[in-house]
């Protein structure tokens, strides 16, 4: 007799960032003689080529879509219902709010044992007008309020669910960790940075700037485009290197264009083991207007770098960091002043080993499972 417990992850876009490599360190992480791992989602991508690559089941949800449609949400929920009926799973573990929302009342009716929601940077804390925002707080509420576990991924998140109705007791604070690293050197590494991009040549005065990151309006990238075009009227010589894909991509680009940088910004698209390539570079920019806790930032940690972040980012986060600057969301003058400042401050030794254990954030999430 099969005696594994089944589990069901969800989620709405099997392509690449913070949420997609949390389900996939998970799915392959997790015993196999002890669990029975299936991971739905709505878009494929890179996510979905590495599970198979894993020999982990997937099944694509076709109606599932990131953007709210009554139409398209009622097939999705009935799509997920229909394969929680099919795979009978012991537990469902929700990823990315739309899918959450509609996995956690499709479990619920379904009857499944146990349901984990884990929240990568609550939406509603994205810039919405008030009735949107209040509407997907009451969204974010309920898939809480349906599941059995809450997982949060930051201190800032934390303190907002000890805030909702019911959601105190059953919310777990576990950050995510890296698994070991091995960085390039820093001659190659800038080179592999730019992907399939010819790199630019810069001198030794020139500021190497580099952010990874999918491109939502949520990473704020806009913001730090400004920076770099404020620093050319200061005539400061930086190139900027924005590694990932995303929606915002052709506005990004046409902003480059707008400001006249596109000489000194550079988007290679998604570069593979990208985190291996930042000691190639002076100064990590994370300016983002939403967070959780994101493993570029852990990458860019531990390759020793001088880091900007903006003040969505837990304290506890940049604890250890020597050079770090926290400044305030939408504010490109302040991008701009702390990468100049830290710049020309020399990197740290990069370590080879995360500082957060990575098997214990695993553990932890085995133990909700359990």
């Amino acid at each position: 007799m099969n005696t594994r417990k089944k589990i069901m992850f969800l989620i709405t876009k099997a392509t690449w960032g913070g949420a997609q490599r949390y389900v996939y360190d998970l799915a392959t992480s997790a015993p196999q003689q002890e669990f029975e791992v299936h991971v739905a989602y709505g878009t494929g991508g890179k996510l979905a080529a590495m599970l198979n690559e894993s020999h982990i089941q997937t099944t694509q949800l076709s109606s599932l879509q990131r953007d709210v449609g009554l139409i398209s949400d009622i097939r999705s929920f009935f799509e997920i219902r229909g394969l929680i009926k099919e795979l009978r799973p012991d537990i469902v573990h929700l990823n990315s709010s739309k899918a959450a929302g509609l996995g956690a009342l499709a479990a619920r009716l379904s009857g499944v044992p146990r349901i984990i929601f884990t929240v990568h940077g609550w939406p509603f804390k994205e810039e919405r007008g008030a009735l949107s925002t209040a509407l997907i707080y009451f969204t974010s509420w309920i898939t809480g309020f349906l599941s059995h576990s809450v997982i949060v991924v930051s201190h800032k998140d934390l303190d907002s669910a000890k805030r909702m109705f019911g959601l105190r007791k059953k919310t777990t604070l576990i950050i995510p960790a890296l698994q070991t690293i091995e960085f390039e050197v820093p001659e190659i590494a800038y080179k592999r940075m730019f992907g399939t991009l010819a790199p630019p040549p810069i001198s030794t005065d020139t500021v190497r700037l580099v952010s990874i990151a999918e491109l939502t309006k949520n990473k704020g990238l806009s913001y730090a485009l400004e920076a770099v075009a404020l620093l050319r009227e200061r005539g400061v010589d930086s190139i900027y290197v924005i590694v990932g894909d995303g929606e915002e991509k052709k506005t990004l680009e046409t902003k480059v264009q707008s400001l006249g940088i596109s000489d000194r910004v550079f988007f290679p698209g998604f570069v593979e083991s990208a985190f291996r390539y930042l000691t190639g570079f002076d100064v990590f920019l994370m300016p983002s207007i939403k967070e959780g806790t994101p493993y570029a930032l852990l990458e860019a940690r531990a390759a020793g770098m001088p880091i900007v972040v903006t003040s969505v980012i837990d304290d506890s986060l940049l604890a250890h960091v020597s050079h770090a600057r926290t400044i305030p969301s939408h504010d490109s003058h302040r991008i701009a002043d702390a990468a100049e400042e830290l710049s020309k401050i020399p990197h740290s030794k990069p370590s080879s080993r995360s500082d957060t254990d990575f098997m214990h954030s695993i553990e932890a999430t085995l133990s909700l499972y359990r």
